[in-house]
């Protein structure tokens, strides 16, 4: 359930304390966008086809391009976990893709992105999907963010659903209720319709470049995790119809309006030289809804699997000045890189507890001889470990994946049924097999012995439930608990209520 994401840094104008006083470069502004279930090859400057996106065009001739950027789960709420905490979704509880009758969330004990701008003082707002729960106290306006408006969980969360369009409405309800639209914590619109979900870019897209222009004479924080290209796909008027690609280029092209929006608010207010723009995705394309769906090529199989297709996301970091233009960066990176990256920037403290991310800056500014940071990044599906890349090498152990298994995908928005099929331990080059295609574990061992071993230290601390190890490592999600405000399930409807004791 994704799409991709933008990060906008500015720096302020810095005046001296006192003349000859030491210039030092004062905490930027971020701008994150970040796009649901876009795949690899989902925008021009990774080889997108049917459409044109020339804002990332230019982003990415101004800037640079990461090719083996990865969200940190196929999934949608597992994978936002990771980016707004640093974390692996493992370590504090969230995984799959939270729905509307969950009753548990991002925990008040975690520190999210906006809580580390809020640190320095910053303005923070969030426009978009959120799905870290939706029950009040876990919405944004509690973790940290000043302003909320969108969706609480995924757009396909309602009752039009493809998959219950021939039932009666009692029975849809009884798996999917109305989808609210939420401002603050207040529901503005308690059931969405297509109609409505078609203005859902444009409206996060102005609420942003509202927010920029408030916010310009002061630090900010803006995190814009649109509901498109999820599943059902909706367009406004404007770009219905523009592509060769039908709706799905369609609603790329929007995306791709959004970000020239969301830059050109940057433009207008005289930051483009002081600013640092970062786009990536949650995850793959669900390649189940085949016409509706994106691309991973040439990357193996999509969303919901462990292989590069469901991980690695397109990657863009703009900063004239700062970011080398028109450069590439193929060193390995994830989401939850992004928060302890943010907070070197902003010159903000770390949590106190363990997280997993780690600063990549001289990644983003091409520093000679940089290299990722991390050992290695571990690769879970729920709780159980499928596999670990190192440098060039990934690592798979023994699991069963989704696959169309060379089948076209659906027609119509209407998804066709995975197979299940299975991998051994299988180890892959991806600098000569990007494809992860051609087994090189017997020609290896050292490699193989090296990195099992690390999965083996990465069992120990956040477990693996395909082998039944728990890990010593975990916290618990938030949960409601007795007397806390909660929203209910009326009529179809979301409906704010008090919390029931627990049972």
């Amino acid at each position: 359930m994704r799409l991709s994401l933008i990060v906008v840094f500015a720096v302020w104008t810095y005046v001296p304390a006192s003349p000859g006083a030491q210039q030092t470069p004062p905490p930027p502004n971020i701008v994150l966008i970040f796009i649901d279930d876009m795949g690899y090859a989902d925008i021009g400057p990774f080889g997108a086809q049917g459409y044109a996106t020339p804002h990332l065009d230019r982003l990415a001739r101004e800037g640079r391009r990461f090719t083996s950027f990865y969200a940190s789960q196929p999934v949608c709420s597992a994978s936002r976990a990771s980016l707004m905490t640093g974390c692996y979704n493992v370590r504090i509880g969230i995984l799959g893709a939270l729905g509307p009758r969950a009753e548990h969330g991002i925990s008040a004990g975690e520190v999210t992105l906006a809580e580390i701008c809020k640190q320095k003082g910053y303005a923070t707002a969030c426009f978009g999907k959120w799905h870290l729960g939706h029950h009040p106290k876990f919405l944004p306006t509690n973790h940290g963010f000043d302003e909320y408006f969108g969706l609480p969980y995924s757009n396909d969360m309602w009752p039009f659903h493809p998959d219950v369009a021939d039932l009666p409405m009692e029975a849809r309800y009884r798996k999917w209720p109305h989808l609210p639209l939420i401002d603050g914590n207040r529901i503005v619109r308690p059931g969405m319709t297509g109609g409505e979900q078609k203005m859902l870019t444009t409206w996060y897209t102005e609420r942003a470049v509202k927010f920029i222009d408030r916010n310009k004479d002061r630090p900010f924080f803006l995190y814009i995790p649109h509901s498109m290209v999820h599943v059902p796909l909706h367009v406004s008027d404007k770009y219905a119809g523009k592509s060769q690609r039908g709706l799905f280029g369609d609603v790329v092209m929007e995306v791709d309006w959004s970000v020239g929006e969301v830059v050109k608010a940057v433009r207008r207010n005289r930051l483009e030289e002081r600013t640092l723009v970062i786009f990536t995705a949650d995850n793959g394309p669900w390649l189940s809804y085949g016409e509706h769906a994106g691309s991973a090529r040439p990357l193996r199989e999509g969303k919901g699997s462990t292989f590069d297709g469901g991980f690695r996301v397109p990657t863009i970091m703009w900063w004239p000045g700062t970011v080398p233009a028109d450069s590439v960066c193929s060193s390995p990176a994830m989401t939850i890189d992004i928060l302890p990256t943010i907070a070197q920037l902003t010159g903000a403290t770390l949590p106190s507890h363990k997280i997993d991310g780690k600063s990549i800056w001289p990644l983003i500014q091409g520093q000679e001889g940089a290299v990722s940071p991390q050992a290695a990044y571990f690769f879970y599906w729920g709780e159980a470990l499928h596999a670990v890349r190192m440098g060039r090498w990934k690592l798979h152990f023994p699991h069963r994946y989704p696959t169309l298994g060379g089948r076209q995908g659906g027609t119509g928005g209407k998804p066709v049924a995975y197979k299940e099929a299975e991998i051994p331990l299988s180890l892959f080059d991806l600098d000569s097999d990007i494809g992860e295609t051609t087994d090189v574990k017997d020609r290896h061992p050292d490699v193989v012995a090296m990195m099992a071993n690390l999965a083996d230290q990465m069992r120990e601390d956040l477990g693996d439930s395909a082998r039944s190890i728990i890990g010593s490592g975990k916290r618990p999600p938030g949960r409601l608990e007795q007397g806390d405000a909660r929203f209910v399930v009326r009529d179809g409807r979301q409906t704010l209520s008090e919390a029931r004791s627990p049972e």
